[in-house]
């Protein structure tokens, strides 16, 4: 019998289809590539990471009933990640195209399918998970009421609310992005957020960039987002996290109220999915690291996310806790 879950991820399983090549294609231009397939989506990924740092996980989820249905559940028993699915038989499962370019950057276009539909009543219906959870993790790339109703239920069971604000969807309402105790968004997502919430094109325009940004200018833009915690995160550049106040500093144990955490050294072949497994890494930091600094869960997180560069894939390139302390070391 599983354990209970520590941590409850509450989103989206998308069947990748990848594509790799030297260069991306011009409008019209026909490349020479290699092709791969396998078991993605936000939601599923960040589970997938949570699960290899060996803490207790349970993903909610949406699938047709179809061939990629089949092998979203072989892949969950395969690794022993415990996952309950909403059946959508009107629905395809969820699929993405991906090209990937010679240096590990991509292009991603996603058909949600069954993410679409993931209900709040189904999420709902799980409540007995929420009961032991430590952290609930959700996304943008399902049903917006199902991430609502999971947000709503980490506050009423008291543990950390993670919304890793991904992809850019309009139809998220600014009560369930403030419903969040972490946000993580990468750069784009960091600009659609200030627009989201400030409505300030200009202010927009800088995150795009906010790697190149002075630590005090970053800090102010996160802090007008009002959010209690964010930590964006900047690919090559690492991570920079802020906190709106001093108490919200100070219920993380941080030193500081922003910093940077630097990147890792990394062979990179392949970026894609590299958020979701740092959100995903996050997450688990906090329940095994219960107690100690966020910064120290960011610096685990970032090292989750550089190793998962050096496999091609998504789910299947979430490194194990046990390959992240055997290349880097430390806690």
């Amino acid at each position: 019998m599983a354990a209970p879950p520590r941590i409850i991820v509450v989103g989206s399983y998308v069947q990748d289809h990848c594509w790799t090549c030297d260069t991306f294609p011009l409008t019209g231009e026909t490349r020479i590539g290699t092709f791969s397939t396998g078991p993605g989506g936000k939601g599923f990924n960040q589970a997938v990471a949570c699960h290899r740092q060996g803490v207790p996980t349970r993903f909610l989820g949406a699938i047709g009933r179809d061939a990629l249905a089949a092998t979203a559940r072989r892949f969950s028993e395969e690794i022993g990640l415990p996952a309950d699915f909403e059946e959508c038989p009107d629905s395809a499962t969820a699929a993405s195209s991906i090209v990937v370019d010679a240096r590990g950057d991509n292009r991603i276009v996603v058909a949600l399918g069954a993410n679409a539909l993931l209900s709040a009543a189904f999420v709902r219906s799980r409540a007995a998970h929420f009961r032991d959870a430590r952290v609930v993790v959700t996304q943008l790339e399902n049903r917006i009421e199902a991430s609502h109703a999971a947000l709503t239920m980490a506050r009423e069971a008291g543990a950390i609310a993670l919304l890793n604000p991904a992809p850019r969807n309009p139809d998220a309402p600014a009560d369930l992005i403030r419903l969040a105790d972490l946000t993580t968004p990468n750069e784009t997502e960091f600009a659609w957020l200030i627009e989201q919430l400030l409505g300030d094109a200009a202010a927009a325009r800088d995150a795009l960039d906010a790697a190149a940004l002075p630590d005090d200018e970053l800090l102010a833009l996160c802090a007008r987002l009002g959010l209690p915690t964010v930590i964006v995160t900047l690919g090559a550049a690492g991570a920079f996290v802020a906190h709106r106040d001093a108490d919200a500093q100070a219920r993380w144990r941080d030193d500081a109220r922003a910093y940077r955490v630097a990147p890792e050294p990394v062979a990179a072949i392949d970026t894609t999915g590299a958020g979701d497994a740092f959100s995903g890494g996050l997450a688990a930091a906090l329940v095994f690291g219960a107690g100690r600094p966020l910064r120290e869960a960011v610096i685990h997180a970032n090292r989750v996310a550089a190793l998962s560069t050096e496999t091609r894939g998504t789910a299947p390139a979430m490194p194990t806790r046990e390959a992240v302390a055997a290349r880097f070391g430390g806690r």
